[in-house]
Order: structure tokens, then C-alpha cells, then sequence
């Protein structure tokens, strides 16, 4: 702008205080990057107070799950997101409506997790550990209908891997 100035000979609107942009643009664009904010900002205390989600209580072994259904594509593409911080045996259950490839991915999400893909029987396929903020993809194995996620290294720390069953899912079917 400034070279378009130059070659033509123009010269930008100065201010009383020898400001570029005259008063009237100065207080429109405050206003504008202000109201920007504002919506970031209620977004984000939106997101934080979001409807809690159903639960269902599941076992591995002796081990009591307290987890959030995430059983609708809009619960399953936020999943966790923008959380701070989960109870110490909660998660959140992703119910897939049939059996697939399904890929799991840390966007927007805080806290680092660990992940296991759940077979319709119930079997963990396979555990994954991901970090937070990131999208690398965490992918089952095989075709899966359910994933779990809680915070990372809780299925370890119990002894819990691929091939150990969970309990509680025949609740979930209609």
C-alpha cells in the first residue's frame, strides 16, 4: 500500500495525533478484534459447560469404568476435547453405529490418553497411547465398534491389553 501511495502520490488521512487511520477506523477495528475475542471466549465457557453426556458403567477384570457415551457423530467428534482433567476410572465410550477401520486423534484435546478399540464381543483389539494436541491418527487393527478412552496408561497400569475382555457393552445394544 504504502508503494501504491508513492507512485501516485497519495497520502493517507492523518488524525489529530498523527495517526494513519483516521478515529472513526481506529474504533471500528477495536470494536471488531474486542467482539472477536468475546466469541472465542464464550465458545470456549460454552465448550466447558456442555450438557454432561449419559454414562455407562463397564468392567475390565475387577476394574469399575465410569464412562461418557459418546454415541452421536457430533459427541464423537468433540470426544473429550478441551478437558482439564477426567475422574480417576472415567472415559469416554465412542459407540460406532457398525463395525469399521475406526481412527482416533488428539485435536483441541489436553490431556494425554490412551485409547483401546473394543470388538463387538467386547475384546480389546489394541491399545494405543496419544499425545495431546496432536493429529497423528491411532487406528484399531481391525474393525472395531467401540473405542475407550481414559487417561494414558490406565489400561497398563491394570494389567490391561489386547485380548482382555470388557463388560457392560450388552447394555448399550437395543
Amino acid at each position: 500500500m504504502t508503494r501504491f501511495l508513492e507512485e501516485t502520490g497519495r497520502k493517507l488521512p492523518r488524525g489529530k495525533a498523527g495517526n494513519t487511520l483516521p478515529f472513526f477506523f481506529r474504533a471500528r477495528a477495536a470494536r471488531l478484534v474486542l467482539g472477536c475475542a468475546v466469541a472465542i471466549l464464550s465458545a470456549s465457557f460454552a465448550r466447558a459447560q456442555q450438557a454432561p453426556l449419559p454414562e455407562v458403567q463397564l468392567t475390565a477384570g475387577i476394574h469399575l469404568i465410569h464412562a461418557e457415551l459418546a454415541d452421536e457423530f457430533t459427541t464423537r467428534m468433540e470426544g473429550l476435547m478441551y478437558r482439564t482433567s477426567l475422574a480417576p476410572n472415567g472415559g469416554m465410550l465412542f459407540v460406532f453405529e457398525q463395525p469399521g477401520e475406526q481412527c482416533m486423534w488428539m485435536k483441541n484435546t489436553l490431556l494425554p490418553l490412551s485409547v483401546a478399540f473394543i470388538d463387538d464381543d467386547g475384546s480389546i483389539v489394541n491399545i494405543a497411547d496419544m499425545q495431546p494436541q496432536t493429529e497423528d491418527p491411532h487406528c484399531a487393527a481391525k474393525p472395531v465398534r467401540y473405542a475407550l478412552e481414559m487417561t494414558q496408561g490406565w489400561f497398563a497400569e491394570r494389567g490391561i491389553r489386547a485380548g482382555s475382555r470388557l463388560r457392560g457393552l450388552d447394555k448399550l445394544r437395543h
